[in-house]
């Protein structure tokens, strides 16, 4: 089924997504209040080098300094240009013909107080200030400028060598001696006058950028990156999406402007949303973002996977559930992980987990079960934007693999730490809470002895009190030698309580 661009457009916020056989398999969501920096330059300032660490800090005008590592520093290293963009500057084949920027340390390229331009390679996660990049990249819709470097490299995910090499071909006769460049997936199949006006473009909204620069202050917002809808289009719009629906028609003509412009042909997929559910309702987008935000996600088969994510790795539990299978327990096995793989992928993409993880698959007796597993499993991921790398399966049923991450995920952008379990996913158990009560009285026992006293706690922990733990509450009424007087409090959180004297002339039992 060919893929979809579904665009829902508000004041507020604009979300993107993009559907392969009728699955949500992207997400990127923009706010009014927190517009993405991902490919805004910026002119910044140099405040701390820290040789140790081999990095640097910079100012560039945000609540936290941006981070540098030396390997972004030096503007001739092509190894590293993946870091300054994260799509197919990841799968692309240029040669590197210079030594590492790492072997020349960072002290001897930087001083403090040094105004420096750099972009944004990725944003703000968590408690990290941003990571840039002086390794400036322009994208376009066929190709991205790189004015630092002079090679041109072909995107790898052109799967026909005979074209990627004639698009080589083209980019070294007509490019200036000057500049570099990337020919972009979207490129395939376009001739010299097209790459040569995009090319052209390119070159002087750099040289735009950098006459802008000279008269800027530091720190200074340079070059803002284009808005989603229309890195939508220029990005995700390709040969592989049959076509863009969007509900605003403010956002749709601005779409078609600039569609005509780099893609006129296809100018016709673009649409306009006119129905009277929204958009993300009629396309049933709304109910995968809800899957997208559950830690226990069930498969048609009646398998689940549990995926718990910590700020080192993200785990997946794979489990057979009401599956029972049809034949043997080998096959019921096999058939799950299978099963599980196809939405594992589908949920990373979706929920934009990057780093490490780790996936714990049902324990198959059969070596050809797991080489068949681990095989499908690389092939789930080659339709993923983000590079990844999968390692084989372990003794003990665990596979590794890594996924690059360039912006929060789904959960921390949709979400927020629980206020009551403080992000834990748990709080205390109302028995537990009422024992903590009790040891409380106990603490204070001098104090309050021969004194009524009053505990105010939640309705739930107090009719606890009422009910298993009535012997319990006696119990230490007599060892106080005075009378306990409890009160329900809606506006308490179960784990809080409150024990006070008790004033006679407000009697509440």
């Amino acid at each position: 089924m060919p893929g979809e661009l579904i665009i829902n457009a508000a004041s507020y916020e604009t979300r993107v997504a993009l559907v392969e056989n009728g699955h949500v398999v992207e997400l990127f969501i923009e706010r009014h209040t927190d517009r993405t920096i991902v490919g805004n330059i910026y002119k910044g300032k140099v405040v701390k080098v820290l040789p140790g660490m081999q990095s640097a800090f910079v100012d560039i005008g945000l609540p936290k300094a941006a981070f540098l590592y030396v390997g972004d520093v030096c503007v001739k290293v092509d190894e590293s240009l993946a870091r300054a963009f994260g799509d197919d500057l990841d799968q692309t084949d240029l040669d590197p013909q210079v030594p590492s920027a790492a072997d020349v340390p960072i002290e001897d390229r930087l001083r403090e107080g040094q105004d420096i331009l750099v972009q944004v390679a990725k944003e703000p996660l968590g408690s990290k200030g941003a990571r840039v990049t002086t390794q400036i990249t322009i994208p376009g819709r066929n190709l991205v400028l790189m004015p630092m470097v002079k090679h041109v490299g072909v995107s790898r995910r052109i799967d026909d060598e005979n074209e990627r090499e004639k698009l080589r071909e083209i980019m070294l006769s007509i490019k200036p001696p000057d500049y570099g460049f990337i020919v972009r997936t979207a490129a395939e199949g376009a001739g010299p006058e097209k790459l040569e006006a995009e090319m052209r473009f390119l070159i002087k909204l750099w040289e735009r950028i950098c006459a802008r620069a000279e008269k800027m202050p530091v720190p200074s917002l340079v070059y803002r990156e284009l808005d989603i809808t229309l890195r939508a289009a220029r990005d995700l719009f390709t040969k592989e999406v049959e076509r863009l629906v969007v509900d605003s028609e403010e956002e749709y003509e601005k779409i078609i402007e600039f569609v005509e412009a780099y893609m006129p042909s296809l100018k016709y997929n673009v649409e306009l949303y006119r129905g009277n559910q929204p958009i993300f309702d009629a396309y049933g987008i709304e109910m995968e973002l809800q899957r997208a935000l559950n830690k226990k996600v069930w498969l048609k088969s009646g398998g689940y996977i549990v995926i718990e994510t910590t700020e080192a790795l993200t785990a997946i539990d794979v489990n057979t559930g009401r599956y029972v299978g049809k034949r043997n327990l080998d096959d019921t096995i096999l058939k799950t992980n299978l099963e599980a793989i196809k939405e594992i992928a589908c949920q990373l993409r979706l929920r934009n987990i990057g780093g490490i993880i780790i996936i714990d698959f049902i324990d198959m007796e059969r070596a050809g079960d797991r080489e068949r597993v681990f095989e499908a499993l690389v092939e789930a991921f080659k339709r993923d934007r983000n590079k990844t790398k999968v390692l084989r399966m372990s003794e003990f049923g665990l596979v590794e693999m890594t996924r690059k991450r360039t912006r929060e995920s789904i959960s921390r952008l949709l979400q927020e730490p629980c206020p009551y379990c403080d992000g834990t996913g748990f709080v205390k158990s109302r028995q537990t809470v009422c024992y903590e009560i009790l040891r409380t009285i106990e603490r204070d026992k001098k104090e309050l002895f021969g004194r009524d006293i009053l505990v105010k706690a939640h309705p739930e922990v107090i009719d606890l009190f009422y009910d298993e733990e009535r012997g319990a509450f006696e119990s230490a009424e007599e060892k106080l030698h005075a009378r306990i007087y409890l009160q329900a409090d809606e506006s308490l959180h179960v784990e809080q309580f409150e024990v006070v004297p008790f004033v006679h002339d407000d009697k509440q039992k």
